[in-house]
């Protein structure tokens, strides 16, 4: 079974499209302040530019990909591309890290003569400001829409923001002081932080790939039937939430009462699916196992005039990932 929601993937391609665009202006701006500075600092923050244009025009191909419908070859959909793209795109961060760090390591053995560093801090500084805007926006449309594509692109234009800052206070003492090795390692440094933010994104990507447990949307999804749980629902066990791109799919066994009529036993795991449809603002797919009941169940079961108990009832056990994720039912031991 499942729960649509409107995702409006017109607005994320839109958007998407946007930053693309943004990337090549920047990249252009960064390209003449390195040429017109002869500075590392500023060569780094051009290569990173690089990759945002790329990752710009990925991250619009797998969002036109994601928004395809399901078919024969895809039943779950396209939305994992997602998590393809922005391992690519984290990949490229941390390549363009290494190739910033090459070059200022042979500044530094070399040595390097820099020009025009006033101009080039206003163009720099300009661009920062607008990094961090896009970012910003992206990171939040992000997450209103469950896109890992709009995130991972704020996240790294925000990442973006920061090493361009640097590479204007760099490029500001190094002006004033004409210590001019400091250009180097400012861009070592900030070579060395964008390795580590490409590491990241590469291994949300692969969670997301592998099908890796969210713990946090797991515990979100495990509070809102604990909160709202019914004495029919004896237990949910084996549950497996599942991501595609912005849609998720959870799996789960839910135990009832063995004497229920099936058509009973179906309207309680309908009244769990649309409590648990309604209290999230992403699309999902239900494939829900209903089980009977056994004797051990009796234990923790609260129906308390139940017509064919044979144990007593011990106690009420709280779900928790840990029992809801488990593949037995649940017991009072």
């Amino acid at each position: 079974m499942e729960n649509k929601k409107t995702i409006t993937h017109k607005d994320k391609i839109g958007f998407q499209k946007i930053i693309a665009v943004f990337g090549v202006i920047l990249f252009i701006g960064k390209i003449i302040a390195w040429k017109l500075t002869n500075s590392d600092a500023v060569f780094s923050d051009a290569m990173e530019s690089v990759v945002n244009v790329i990752s710009a025009f990925m991250g619009l191909y797998s969002l036109h990909l994601a928004a395809k419908p399901k078919d024969d070859d895809h039943p779950y959909g396209h939305g994992k591309v997602e998590f393809v793209t922005s391992g690519i795109e984290g990949a490229l961060i941390a390549i363009a890290g290494i190739m910033i760090i090459y070059e200022g390591v042979n500044s530094l053995i070399v040595g390097k003569t820099l020009n025009k560093l006033d101009l080039g801090i206003w163009i720099i500084a300009a661009t920062a400001i607008v990094n961090y805007l896009l970012g910003y926006i992206s990171i939040k449309k992000g997450k209103a829409e469950n896109s890992l594509v709009l995130i991972a692109s704020g996240k790294h234009l925000q990442s973006d923001t920061i090493t361009t800052l640097g590479v204007v206070i760099s490029l500001i003492v190094v002006y004033f002081t004409k210590i001019y090795w400091l250009d180097s390692a400012v861009a070592l440094t900030f070579g060395a932080y964008i390795i580590f933010v490409g590491y990241k994104i590469v291994r949300k990507s692969l969670s997301g790939i592998m099908d890796e447990q969210d713990p946090e949307l797991l515990n979100q999804i495990i509070q809102v039937l604990e909160d709202n749980r019914r004495i029919e629902w004896i237990d949910v066990h084996n549950m497996k939430i599942q991501q595609f791109g912005a849609n998720l799919h959870i799996d789960a066994h839910i135990t009832l009462p063995w004497y229920y009529s099936l058509r009973e036993a179906h309207n309680e795991m309908e009244k769990m699916i649309i409590l648990l449809a309604k209290n999230t603002n992403r699309s999902v797919e239900f494939n829900f196992h209903m089980d009977d009941c056994k004797p051990v169940s009796c234990s923790v079961c609260q129906i308390k005039d139940c017509p064919v108990r044979e144990k007593n009832f011990v106690k009420r056990v709280q779900w928790t990932p840990e029992n809801v994720t488990s593949v037995d039912k649940h017991t009072a031991d």
